[in-house]
């Protein structure tokens, strides 16, 4: 079976060895399912595009599955919410394979460090498959450190439009993205926490020393996310009442000017409309009066007209119905 180059690699340290594969394709789990003792369903499960996290346990090798946010080229700029990605793991005592459809960046750097310098694959390989489990685990939770940090940056920023009263821009779009990619994340980490949990009871199977501190620190590395995760959801909820309460306030405040302004020219309707009927009605003048000039008429009813609407004014401020503060 021929195999794309670059996607089936493997690194050896001391006595066991790390394969990574990208884009799985039923010949490679048939080449895996020939090398190593892997369950058929295990191997189907690898091809999927997202499973729920599990670990299977065997004698000699634990199976596990982890889902990771990725960001692929394809994602628009102004959608910055991440795609969840399906790590594969097979851990034995003497073997560790991983396998991912999508490429997964920190994985992908510490594979090709591992490969090109001998120093740096002591450090992070170490001398078993469950020291370097540790490792590939604590640079994806790292990952997801720098994640929340610029989630976090994207909070202090909004905070500030949000209650700019000089911002004219509508925030809606912002708030509802920042929702969904805290809303990703946790659909992640959740589960994260309890599979590393699993893993830290049964890692020494396929190690010799002693790697539940390790493994404790990832895991309070995951609760701190956790924690971090439920704030900014909370932030955000607040902000999306604040944004929504000031945007009603401000067509209130929109519509009670245009209300005012409505109500104060009701005497003026009322008036240019009762004497601009061609009917005899009671009031009307005949032989309009000229002691103002050839303009009486229209002076009187502007008189009449400003009368009622100052009056009006005046009692709305009295009643404080004109405050707009």
């Amino acid at each position: 079976m021929r195999l794309t180059e670059g996607q089936f690699e493997t690194i050896n340290n001391y006595d066991y060895t790390w394969t990574d594969i990208q884009k799985p394709t039923r010949d490679h789990v048939n080449i895996l399912g020939k090398q190593y003792p892997f369950h058929e369903l295990n191997l189907d499960d690898c091809l999927s595009k997202v499973h729920i996290p599990k670990i299977d346990k065997y004698k000699d090798h634990l199976f596990i599955i982890l889902n990771f946010p990725v960001n692929t080229q394809k994602e628009k700029m102004e959608d910055d919410v991440p795609k969840v990605n399906q790590l594969s793991i097979f851990a034995g005592t003497n073997y560790l394979v991983t396998i991912h459809r999508l490429e997964i960046k920190p994985l992908v750097e510490m594979f090709q460090l591992c490969k090109s310098n001998g120093k740096e694959r002591e450090t992070l390989m170490g001398d078993s498959p469950g020291f370097l489990l540790h490792s590939i685990l604590d640079a994806l939770v790292g990952d997801l450190f720098h994640r929340l940090a610029k989630i976090e940056g994207n909070l202090d920023d909004l905070e500030d439009e949000i209650f700019d009263e000089r911002t004219k821009s509508a925030k809606a779009k912002e708030i509802n993205l920042l929702r969904r990619e805290i809303a990703s994340l946790r659909r992640i980490v959740i589960p994260l926490s309890s599979r590393i949990i699993e893993i830290t009871n049964e890692i020494h199977k396929i190690s010799k020393e002693d790697l539940t501190p390790y493994y404790n620190d990832i895991e309070d590395h995951v609760n701190k996310i956790m924690e971090t995760l439920e704030e900014a959801k909370e932030t955000t909820e607040i902000y999306k009442d604040v944004h929504f309460m000031l945007g009603t306030e401000k067509v209130n405040k929109i519509l009670s000017i245009l209300t005012i302004i409505f109500t104060l020219s009701i005497p003026v309707t009322v008036i240019s409309s009762f004497y601009g009927m061609n009917i005899s009605i009671p009031g009307r003048i005949e032989a309009p009066p000229t002691f103002l000039g050839p303009y009486t008429s229209m002076i009187i009813l502007v008189i009449l007209s400003i009368i009622p609407s100052s009056l009006m004014y005046w009692y709305f401020r009295r009643a404080g119905w004109m405050s707009f503060n």
